[in-house]
């Protein structure tokens, strides 16, 4: 899950305090989901100074003939996009306020304050790229790297235009190269399932109708709550998008203890477990009458799910049949393409 100059997106009131998988919309940013690395290859430059991190690619083993973005979709997001597409004249009013300067806007900030990923630039993270998005059976959208201290991921897809992720250089220090691999399969969760042009309208909609005089405020407070609900859900979605690609639920639900409370010095003293222990005690300690207020307050404004719900939900999923019987048909595909 964007401010004034629509760099990228920034932590707000309403966001969540990670940066998982940001989905760039008019000039508001809604923070996203984000994966870095911090066991990545150190080399050091000609000069013999500081040395630069190297995202080695990871192999994929998963492949499947066909995979519909049904197949890992969380029923949550099934449920929420049902009621945004029922809210009559969305789709107009975004249409109204989104208008095609303000995406070659967006574009032209992107492009120009990043690195441009490819076959002959930073060749490693292309073929993570390549990797993942042939795992989900989509088209590899454009992939820029880009400065900024804020660990952070998000993806840009509206009015038809080719789409493009951008990546934080500070997420690609605080990941491994699967973890890494697993962001950038939650980027094309979105794109898989349609996410980019709802989270632009979201965005949209949110930032844009309070500026709509008399009936604005009316427009964006009714509509508020439901589009971030949806946006939660979403994000559970493409955490499954993660793991149908990297296949190792603690490689998804490290990136997401990463994002909580991770940096590079720690990196390699964080426990997966431990995560998935503390989330246990949160869904306990949230049981109560009382604990339940808390949560629902804690959430509702939030784009993005609290990191310990996220990683519940990626391991209850990994270990559900649904999870299996899709696991076992890429299995049984890569056995008969063998043969």
């Amino acid at each position: 899950m964007a401010t004034s100059s629509l760099p990228l997106f920034n932590l707000t009131a309403k966001s969540s305090p990670l940066c998982f998988v940001s989905h760039i919309a008019g000039n508001k940013r809604l923070s996203g989901s984000s994966y870095t690395n911090s066991a990545s290859l150190k080399k050091k430059n000609r000069d013999g100074g500081i040395p630069i991190s190297v995202c080695k690619a990871v192999s994929s083993s998963t492949s499947f003939r066909y995979l519909d973005a049904d197949d890992f979709r969380h029923p949550l997001d099934k449920q929420n996009t049902l009621i945004l597409k029922a809210i009559p004249g969305l789709n107009e009013i975004v249409k109204a306020l989104l208008g095609s300067i303000s995406e070659q806007v967006m574009v032209l900030e992107n492009i120009g304050t990043s690195v441009l990923v490819s076959e002959n630039q930073l060749s490693e993270l292309h073929h993570l790229m390549v990797q993942a998005a042939e795992a989900l059976k989509i088209e590899a959208p454009d992939l820029y790297v880009r400065q900024s201290p804020v660990p952070n991921a998000y993806t840009l897809a509206i009015n038809g235009k080719k789409p493009f992720v951008v990546v934080h250089t500070s997420l690609i220090e605080l990941l491994t190269r699967k973890e890494l691999q697993a962001v950038l399969a939650h980027e094309l969760g979105h794109l898989k399932c349609d996410h980019g042009v709802w989270l632009t309208l979201a965005n949209i909609v949110t930032v844009g109708a309070y500026t709509i005089p008399g009936i604005g405020g009316m427009i964006a407070q009714n509509l508020e709550e439901q589009l971030f609900r949806w946006l939660r859900a979403a994000e559970l979605t493409c955490d499954r998008a993660a793991l149908v690609v990297v296949q190792d639920p603690k490689v998804v639900i490290s990136v997401l203890m990463k994002l909580a409370g991770g940096c590079p010095s720690l990196a390699d003293q964080l426990n997966v477990d431990a995560f998935l222990e503390q989330a246990r005690s949160y869904e306990k300690a949230s049981a109560s009458p009382v604990g339940w207020y808390i949560r629902n307050a804690q959430t509702r404004q939030l784009s993005h799910p609290l990191p310990v719900l996220r990683a519940r939900e990626i391991d209850e999923w990994s270990r559900s049949q649904d999870y299996k019987s899709l696991m076992n048909r890429a299995t049984s595909t890569n056995s008969l393409q063998k043969v």
